[in-house]
């Protein structure tokens, strides 16, 4: 599939990887109806270069660990975000290394538009970005399997009062620092419990932790 009118699908590389990158733009431009328009390992850069150049589909790698530029870093996850934001027409699928449960949900929030891992066919490649840029979503199985059933799946909120419940915060401290009353608090407990089939406070960041939503340390 080629843009409406004709061309090339334009598409733009972020990965911190050089080797990634190489190969990732040897896959598409050997593949009929790609042309790689541009490539960077750096978050802020990308957001850039996507404002500017347009590309149909952004691959953003989620973990961009690129420090040449300290206090300008923008992560995969973020960059997503403003891209989605600042370039409306330009879709994003995330091209990364795993995908827990947690990450996919974030990529979707962000405004992601596939989920894709590095280590599965270049055919899958292929038709997340095609898919993508007629406006669908392009999802690996490992990814789908996360969506499947969004009533298990933890919200924005649920996972940041997850996350206030690991560093010990007590309901009252964290319906302050979500500035939420202490009863809407304990509603989004209840609901995590169930989602995550847990029973209190310990088990619940563990299993939190296990599945990917919460990364402590």
């Amino acid at each position: 599939m080629n843009a409406p009118n004709g061309t090339p699908l334009r598409v733009l590389i972020v990965d911190d990887h050089v080797v990634v990158r190489a190969g990732l733009r040897a896959l598409l431009t050997g593949e009929p109806g790609f042309a790689v328009i541009a490539e960077t390992g750096d978050g802020e850069e990308a957001v850039g270069l996507a404002t500017r150049l347009r590309p149909d589909v952004v691959l953003m790698d989620l973990r961009l660990t690129d420090d040449t530029a300290p206090g300008a870093r923008v992560n995969g996850l973020d960059a997503t975000r403003r891209i989605t934001a600042e370039a409306p027409g330009s879709r994003v699928v995330v091209l990364t290394g795993s995908a827990t449960q947690g990450d996919v949900v974030r990529a979707m929030a962000a405004g992601a538009r596939g989920y894709i891992l590095k280590a599965g066919p270049s055919e899958e490649l292929f038709r997340a970005v095609r898919a993508a840029a007629a406006g669908g979503m392009g999802l690996a199985p490992e990814a789908a399997g996360h969506l499947a059933d969004p009533g298990t799946a933890l919200s924005d909120r649920e996972i940041e009062v997850v996350r206030l419940l690991a560093l010990g915060h007590s309901n009252r401290s964290i319906a302050a620092s979500l500035h939420l009353a202490e009863a809407t608090i304990k509603t989004h407990l209840v609901r995590v419990y169930r989602k995550l089939g847990t029973e209190n406070r310990a088990s619940t960041v563990s299993e939190a932790v296990r599945r990917g939503l919460l990364e402590l340390g």
